[in-house]
């Protein structure tokens, strides 16, 4: 006779006197073992030929038997479920791990911009006006979005989308960058992403034309 093990086993109801509420299971060895009525978790009464998962211990006497009996189904379908759940528990923590790590890197772009800009002003390659108008439209672009999040949040007056877009086409697209990626706000939406996207580049033309031979002067007799 095999040595009772702790672990789970399979095998199938081969024998159950139900007016006696007992029955035997055999297992994947061909091993015939006891089982009580008592030792069955479904809420029913044992089936002959269906299979069930259990532990083999000893009763009060030290007669083998099957302890914790368990229809395969239903031992399959909570392992089923258990396994979905990991899976989707794991889905969420990549995805925090890349939405923290794009954070860093728009974070490190916005950063990295302004620092070009404050560098161009300090080899008077680029008038500090300019400086202080993109370093005030990023910080108006932020708070618009900001806003226009509460506003969607709680049903009240929202900012037209264009807005946004001509505030980030005017220089304000660093704000609106980390808006987006910190507030979680117009994030998610293709057609917003791929317009915002034109006005990064629409504003970068205009910095090139700025930073081009008289595009500075055009800029200063505009202020």
């Amino acid at each position: 006779m095999a040595k009772p093990m702790a672990t789970k086993q399979q095998g199938r109801v081969t024998k159950w006197q139900d007016d006696k509420g007992f029955g035997f299971i055999e297992t994947e060895a061909g091993e015939s073992v006891f089982f009580h009525v008592s030792a069955f978790k479904a809420q029913r009464r044992p089936v002959i030929g269906e299979e069930v998962v259990f532990i083999v211990g000893y009763d009060n006497q030290r007669r083998l038997q099957a302890k914790e009996v368990q229809e395969l189904s239903f031992v399959q379908q909570k392992m089923a479920q258990k396994n979905k759940q990991i899976r989707q528990r794991n889905h969420k923590r990549n995805a925090q791990a890349e939405f923290e790590a794009g954070q860093k890197k728009r974070l490190f772009l916005g950063v990295g911009f302004y620092g070009v800009l404050i560098l161009l002003a300090v080899m008077n390659k680029l008038s500090w006006l300019v400086v202080g108008w993109y370093a005030v439209l990023g910080m108006i672009t932020y708070t618009m979005y900001a806003k226009d999040k509460a506003a969607a949040q709680n049903n009240d007056w929202r900012t037209p989308e264009m807005t946004l877009h001509i505030l980030s086409a005017l220089g304000g697209w660093v704000g609106a960058m980390v808006a987006q990626t910190y507030l979680r706000h117009k994030s998610q939406k293709p057609e917003f992403r791929i317009a915002y996207y034109l006005t990064v580049i629409i504003n970068m033309a205009g910095l090139l034309f700025i930073l081009a031979d008289g595009g500075l002067d055009f800029l200063e007799e505009l202020l």
